[in-house]
């Protein structure tokens, strides 16, 4: 098995140890962080609803981009006629 290091803080090492350390109790057998990560790993929630809204534009977003472009293309004039471009 080829293993490799990975740098974690802190607060972050002591939350792994508690987990390892509750997977050893429920277990009843000795866990590694490694153990723990892959736990983490298997057992991550997923909630694609959420997902799905987060990625949902928000209303108006249309009329507000259309008014960023048409401002950025004032702005670039300006700078054009300013500079004599």
């Amino acid at each position: 098995m080829i293993v490799s290091t990975i740098s974690v803080t802190e607060d972050v090492k002591e939350a792994l140890l508690k987990i390892a350390a509750e997977l050893q109790i429920k277990l009843g057998r000795r866990v590694d962080l490694n153990d723990a990560i892959r736990y983490l790993l298997r057992t991550r929630v997923k909630h694609p609803v959420l997902l799905d809204n987060a990625c949902r534009p928000i209303p108006g977003f249309e009329d507000a981009y259309k008014e960023l472009r048409k401002e950025r293309m004032r702005d670039e004039e300006r700078t054009r006629r300013k500079l004599g471009l």
